[in-house]
């Protein structure tokens, strides 16, 4: 079987190896919305082992340089309608680099178990008996609530907070029960529903959500270049327009707290990763 990589091409498995001198292991790692400060003790304790990582196209580079400099780092970075690798290409390099003894980290972008595809790695490693551990990541919505200043659940506004896609497989609208989803003091997060705003709050409205609705759009969500944009359910489509970075649309009666973006804060930002630096 053969691996792409950035650098060369890889052959795993080929032939009759030894067997290794070390049992190998895959981590599937939450590398958090992109602030290195907000990645886990656990994380960094995997990532400072690993021989091998295989991370995401939007985990930042502060935290790949975490990773020991020995370590081979292969991006299989995924956006839409381009991916460089299939779903089933990574599970079978994870699993025979980690039959090859190596420590592999599956690096990811926020959790690995939030619209991250981590339950299909998870289970094509126990599929080829190969051990996979689970260090959870801060998802982006919890780190673009709390830069606004928005609270996901709030007792006077929020008593239920659901995470929703904005993409299907194949391209397919998402099945969800949006009847459920227009009820009131109810927050809703679109993951990857940048494209997808227009039908999703037509859908939203049409099941009996108030067009009035507060709703917040935020773009690279803890990163130096965060954007926000404070508008309502009736506006989302609009305010979405013309984004182009990863972002998450927001929807609930909470978000009438939400800040927009300041110079301040991104000044913040800035200046706490040029002292890391």
């Amino acid at each position: 079987m053969t691996a792409k990589s950035t650098k060369s091409l890889v052959l795993l498995g080929g032939g009759k190896p030894a067997a290794p001198a070390r049992a190998g292991r895959v981590w599937l790692v939450g590398a958090g919305p992109g602030d290195p400060d907000l990645l886990t003790i656990k994380a960094l304790k995997a990532l400072s082992a690993a021989d091998v990582v295989v991370h995401d196209g939007l985990v930042s580079d502060e935290i790949l340089a975490l990773a020991p400099a020995m370590a081979r780092r292969i991006s299989v970075a995924k956006r839409k309608s381009r991916h460089s690798y299939a779903q089933d290409e990574i599970n079978r390099m994870l699993v025979a680099f980690a039959q090859d003894g190596l420590q592999v980290v599956r690096l990811k972008g926020g959790d690995p178990f939030i619209f991250g595809r981590g339950g299909e790695e998870l289970e094509a490693c126990r599929a080829a008996g190969v051990e996979c551990l689970v260090a959870p990541g801060v998802t982006a919505a919890l780190a673009a609530s709390a830069a606004a200043g928005a609270p996901l659940t709030h007792r006077g506004a929020a008593q239920a907070v659901t995470f929703v896609t904005g993409h299907a497989a194949k391209g397919a609208e998402p099945d969800l029960d949006w009847e459920h989803l227009a009820r009131a003091n109810h927050t809703v997060v679109i993951y990857m529903g940048v494209s997808t705003a227009g039908p999703i709050a037509g859908r939203l409205m049409d099941a009996g959500r108030d067009p009035a609705t507060p709703a917040l759009i935020v773009e690279n969500a803890s990163r130096a270049d965060e954007a926000r944009i404070v508008t309502t359910l009736g506006d989302l489509a609009s305010a979405a327009a013309g984004l182009a970075g990863p972002a998450l649309l927001i929807v609930g009666e909470a978000m009438a707290l939400a800040q927009a973006s300041t110079p301040m804060i991104a000044d913040l930002v800035s200046t706490a990763q040029a002292a890391r630096a």
